[in-house]
C-alpha cells in the first residue's frame, strides 16, 4: 500500500474513485511484459486472438476482451505471474468456472485461470471437519473426494458440476443447500491470499490478542517486509471498522441472502474481526485467493421431498413463513412459467408430470438420520399447514431417484428460460434479488407490477423461481439490449427495481454478486457513507486499482460493456447451408444461444456426454461454451473484436478442431447449443475454394473409398498393408494419427444379405408384421457385416420382411462433419430418393450405427 493511501485511510478520508478510462488494446501492452511473463511462468501464457476471444464473456450481459490469459501450473507460478503484472502496472483478475452472472468474470485485464492445474485438495482433517483446497477445484470433484469421510462442503449452487471453489469464494455463493448450511462466507475458516503488490498471508477470525501480535510482528520485521505490509492492512481494517461500525449495523439488511457489497460486517466484534469473511464475495477486486481452509458438514443420510401446489407463485411465497419453522434443509419455489418453458423444450418432460396440481409450487426437503426420520418431519409439516399426503396439491417423495430428477427441473431454470421459440430472449440483470421470507409474497407482487409498467409482462412474463426459504428470487427478463431505447429502459428498470427491493429491506443480490451489473446501484442500498467505506477498503488492498477494476466498487455503468448493445452490428451471413429453424434462420442468433452456464465444462461423467474434449484437455476453447464465444466474436460487431478474419479465422478453426461432432451438446446443453452443426457450417465456408487437410479427403470421403476397397481382393490387400510396416506411411498419407486401422470385410453386408443361398429366418409365430428397411451404413456394411446379418435375423424372427438397399446409400455424416456440405447435400438427395417410396407407404427404417441414424 502506498504511504498516501495509508495516511488517507487513517485520517478517515476516502480516496477519489478511480477514473474509468477505455482499456488499452493488447497491442499497446508494455514493452517486454509478455516476454517476461513467458520467462517466469511455467504454465501457459496466451495473448493470441483465440484465447482472448474465448474469455471475452462470462454468463452475464457483459463483454470485455481480456489483454491475455495466464494458466498457472502451480500456486507459486500464479504468484510469479501476479508479480510480473504488478511490475508493469497491468491489471488482473482471477477466474474460476467463469459462470458469473453480473460481469465480474470479464475484464480488459490479464485473466488468471486457476481451473486447469491449481485444482487440488491439499489436506483433509475429517475429525476437525476441515479441508484445505486450491482455488481451481470444482465443487462436485471436491465432494466426491470427501465422500469416504461422510462430509461435504455445504453450499451448492446449481452450477455445482463445474463451478470452482475460488469462484464460489469470489461470489459468496449459496445454492439451495444454503437453507441448511448458509452462504460460502459461513463455511470458510481461513484463506491464503495475495495482494497485487505481492503481500501474501493467511487470514481468519482475529481476536484482540491475535491482532496485537500481527501488529507487533510487523513492527519487528521492519518497513517493506511482508509482515509489515500485513500489519498495515490489519491496522487500517481495524480503523475502518471503528469508523463505520455504527453505519454497518444500521444499513446492512438483516436477511440471510445479503450478498451485495463487501462483507464489512465480518469485521464487527460479533463476527470476530474475520478478515477471511471480509474477503469472501469481493469478486477478485481486492486479492487473489491462493488456498482456502473450508468448514465441512455431514452428508445428509436420508432425504424426503414434499412438493406443494398453490394457485400461483405469489401464493406459494406467502406460504413460506408457515413452512420454515419445521426446519427444511431446502425450500425452493417455482412457477408455471418455468414449467411451461421446460415443457416447450421437452426438458425433463417425465419429471414435470410428477408435480402436483397448481400454478406455483414449493419444493420442501427434509433431512434425517434415516428415511423414517425424514418422512416424520415432512408429515409433521403437512399436518401443521393443514395438508395430507393424499391431497391432489401434494406430492411426497422419499425415493432419492425421483427427488434428484425434480431438483434437476429446478436447477435447469436459467437454461429453460433463456430462449423459447417465437418469444423474445431473456437476460440477466435483476436475476437474484432477495428480501426477508416473510415479505417475499408482497415483494413478488410489486415486482410483477414493475414488469407491467416497463412492458416486460405479457403472456410470456418472466418466470419467477428461486430459494424462497431465504427470500431469494431468480428470473430472466426480456430486456431489449439491441436498441438505444431498449438499453435505456433496461437501465431505468434496474434503478427502479433497486429502489423497490431496498424499500423491502432487501439486497440487490442474494447469490450472484454485484460485478458490473449492480455495482453502480449499490449506493441506493448502502448510502454514500458506506460507499465511501467500500472505496477505502479497496484502497487498503488495491490502491492502484489493478484488481478487477470497474467491478463492484467504482464500477462501470450497468449499460456499459454490453455483449450486445445499441452499437453492436454483427455480420449476419446470408449464404448459409443450414436453415437454423430454432434460431429464426440466423447464425448470429445461433452463436448467441450459449448462456455460459458451463455445463460443458464438467469434470466427471454424470450420465452426460458433453463435452468429451474438454474433459481431457480442461481448456476453455475445447468446451462448447468456448467455441460458441469464438463464433460470436467471429461475427464481429464490436470495434475491439479479436477475431477479424470472419469465416477464414484460424483461431476459430483451431478451437473447433477437437469438436467430435458428437452432438452431445445438442441434447445435454441446457439451451441446446448444436456445435456439430455450427462446426460443419464454419468448415464449409472456411475451406471454400481452397485445399483442405488430407483427413478431410480420407475420412470425409470414406463411404466412397469403402465402395472402392470393399470387395474381396482389394480389401485383403488394403488390410495387409494397413497391418504391416507401411501403416505409418498410409496414415500420414491420409492425414490421420498412426493408429491401428480398421479391417475391411472381404464381403460387404449388402453382398451377404442378398446372397441367394442365405437362409431366411422364420418368424417365431409365423406372422409377418410388414416390411422394414434395414439401413446399410458404411461402417456396418464394409467393416462389421456380421452385425448387419445378426440384426437381419433378429428382425426376420420377430416377423418382419427385411429390405436392404442394393446400391450405394449414405447418411452423409462424414461429409457433413468435415464441412463438405455441397457434396453432403447431393448424397442426402440420393438417399432421400432411395427412402421416399418406402417411407411414404408408412414403412419403418432401422439403423444400427447411432451417428449415421
Amino acid at each position: 500500500m502506498s504511504d498516501e493511501a495509508a495516511d488517507s485511510i487513517a485520517a478517515g478520508v476516502a480516496l477519489p474513485a478511480p477514473v474509468r478510462r477505455a482499456p488499452a488494446p493488447a497491442t499497446s501492452l508494455p514493452k517486454g511484459f509478455v516476454a517476461e511473463l513467458r520467462q517466469v511462468v511455467e504454465g501457459e501464457v496466451r495473448f493470441d486472438a483465440g484465447s482472448r476471444g474465448a474469455y471475452s464473456s462470462d454468463s452475464s450481459n457483459f463483454r470485455q476482451v481480456p489483454l491475455g490469459v495466464v494458466v498457472p501450473r502451480s500456486l507459486e507460478d500464479a504468484v510469479r505471474a501476479v508479480g510480473v503484472c504488478a511490475s508493469y502496472g497491468v491489471p488482473i483478475f482471477s477466474r474460476g468456472g467463469g459462470t458469473s452472472l453480473a460481469g465480474q468474470c470479464t475484464n480488459a485485464a490479464v485473466v488468471i485461470d486457476w481451473s486447469k492445474y491449481c485444482n487440488g485438495v491439499v489436506s483433509i482433517d475429517a475429525g476437525a471437519r476441515r479441508c484445505v483446497v486450491e482455488p481451481g477445484i470444482v465443487l462436485d470433484v471436491l465432494n466426491k473426494q470427501l465422500a469416504p469421510t461422510g462430509l461435504r462442503f455445504g453450499p451448492e449452487p446449481a452450477t455445482h458440476p463445474n463451478c470452482t471453489l475460488g469462484g464460489m469464494i469470489g461470489n459468496n455463493s449459496c445454492g439451495a443447500t444454503a437453507q441448511r448450511t448458509g452462504k460460502v462466507v459461513d463455511n470458510v475458516a481461513r484463506l491464503e491470499v495475495l495482494c497485487y503488490d505481492g503481500t501474501r498471508f493467511w487470514c481468519e477470525k482475529t481476536s484482540p490478542n491475535q491482532l496485537a501480535a500481527i501488529l507487533a510482528a510487523g513492527d519487528r520485521a521492519g518497513p517493506g517486509s511482508n509482515e509489515a505490509k500485513v500489519a498495515e492492512i490489519y491496522r487500517c481494517l481495524s480503523a475502518l471498522r471503528d469508523r463505520y461500525g455504527e453505519e454497518i449495523h444500521r444499513r446492512y439488511p438483516d436477511i440471510a441472502r445479503r450478498v451485495s457489497g463487501y462483507n464489512l460486517d465480518s469485521l464487527l466484534d460479533e463476527h470476530g474481526f474475520d478478515v477471511a469473511g471480509l474477503l469472501v464475495g469481493s469478486e477478485s477486486t481486492l486479492v487473489c485467493v491462493l488456498a482456502a481452509e473450508l468448514s465441512l458438514v455431514p452428508v445428509v443420510k436420508a432425504r424426503t421431498l414434499v412438493v406443494l401446489g398453490y394457485d400461483g407463485i405469489t401464493e406459494a411465497a406467502d406460504a413460506v413463513p408457515a413452512v420454515l419453522p419445521h426446519g427444511p434443509i431446502a425450500l425452493e419455489g417455482l412457477d408455471e412459467r418455468l414449467v411451461h418453458d421446460e415443457q416447450i423444450t421437452a426438458m425433463h418432460s417425465d419429471d414435470l408430470r410428477e408435480l402436483p396440481e397448481g400454478k406455483g409450487w414449493l419444493m420442501v426437503q427434509f433431512g434425517g438420520e434415516d428415511a423414517a426420520d425424514a418422512d416424520r418431519q415432512a408429515g409433521a409439516m403437512l399436518e401443521a399447514i393443514g395438508r395430507s399426503r393424499d391431497d391432489p396439491r401434494v406430492r411426497f417423495f422419499d425415493d432419492p431417484r425421483f427427488e434428484d430428477e425434480l431438483w434437476r427441473v429446478r436447477e435447469s431454470g436459467l437454461g429453460a428460460t433463456a430462449h423459447q421459440p417465437g418469444q423474445a430472449d431473456t437476460w440477466e440483470g435483476w436475476e437474484d434479488s432477495a428480501v426477508a421470507p416473510e415479505r417475499l409474497g408482497a415483494y413478488l407482487r410489486d415486482l410483477e407490477t414493475l414488469y407491467e409498467e416497463f412492458g416486460y409482462a405479457s403472456e410470456d412474463s418472466p418466470a419467477l423461481y428461486g430459494h424462497f426459504g431465504q427470500g431469494c428470487v431468480h428470473t430472466r427478463i426480456p430486456f431489449d439490449l439491441r436498441s438505444e431505447e431498449g438499453v435505456a429502459t433496461y437501465r431505468r428498470f434496474l434503478e427502479r427495481a433497486a429502489d423497490l427491493v431496498v424499500s423491502y429491506g432487501g439486497s440487490l443480490s442474494g447469490e450472484h454478486g454485484d460485478g458490473q451489473g449492480r455495482g453502480q446501484l449499490l449506493e441506493r442500498m448502502f448510502g454514500q457513507e458506506l460507499m465511501r467505506a467500500f472505496g477505502e477498503l479497496k484502497a487498503i488492498f488495491d490502491p492502484r486499482d489493478k484488481m478487477n477494476p470497474g467491478k463492484l466498487v467504482a464500477a462501470y455503468a450497468p449499460d456499459a460493456n454490453l455483449r450486445l448493445g445499441a452499437a453492436w452490428r454483427p455480420s449476419e451471413p446470408n449464404d448459409l447451408f443450414f436453415s437454423y429453424p430454432d434460431d429464426e434462420g440466423s447464425f448470429v442468433h445461433a452463436a448467441l444461444r450459449c448462456v455460459g452456464v458451463g455445463k460443458c465444462r464438467q469434470h466427471s461423467s454424470d450420465g452426460s456426454v458433453m463435452c468429451p474434449s474438454y474433459q481431457v484437455t480442461l481448456e476453455e476453447e475445447d468446451a462448447t461454451r468456448g467455441r460458441a464465444r469464438l463464433l460470436f466474436e467471429m461475427l464481429g460487431g464490436h470495434e475491439d473484436g479479436p477475431i477479424r478474419e470472419g469465416w477464414r479465422s484460424n483461431a476459430v478453426r483451431d478451437a473447433l478442431d477437437l469438436c467430435f461432432s458428437c452432438k452431445g451438446c445438442k441434447s445435454d446443453c441446457p439451451v441446446n447449443v448444436d456445435m456439430a452443426t455450427y462446426k460443419a457450417e464454419f468448415l464449409a465456408h472456411h475451406y471454400a475454394g481452397r485445399l483442405r487437410p488430407r483427413a478431410h479427403y480420407s475420412l470425409g470421403w470414406l463411404p466412397v473409398l469403402a465402395q472402392l476397397i470393399g470387395h474381396s481382393a482389394t480389401a485383403g490387400l488394403f488390410n495387409a498393408i494397413g497391418a504391416g510396416p507401411a501403416r505409418p506411411v498410409l496414415a500420414k498419407l491420409g492425414g490421420v494419427q498412426d493408429r491401428e486401422l480398421p479391417l475391411f470385410s472381404r464381403h460387404s453386408f449388402q453382398q451377404l444379405v442378398h446372397d441367394p443361398t442365405r437362409n431366411v429366418a422364420q418368424a417365431r409365430h409365423g406372422h409377418v408384421h410388414g416390411e422394414v428397411l434395414l439401413w446399410p451404413d458404411t461402417f456396418t456394411n464394409f467393416f462389421h457385416p456380421h452385425v448387419g446379418l445378426a440384426a437381419t435375423e433378429v428382425l426376420e424372427r420377430a416377423g418382419w420382411r427385411v429390405r436392404v438397399p442394393t446400391g450405394p446409400v449414405c447418411c452423409g455424416l462424414t461429409w457433413i462433419s468435415t464441412g463438405q456440405l455441397k457434396t453432403a447435400r447431393r448424397v442426402l438427395e440420393r438417399t432421400a430418393t432411395e427412402l421416399a417410396a418406402h417411407v411414404e407407404r408408412g414403412g419403418l427404417v432401422v439403423g444400427l450405427e447411432p451417428s449415421c441414424l
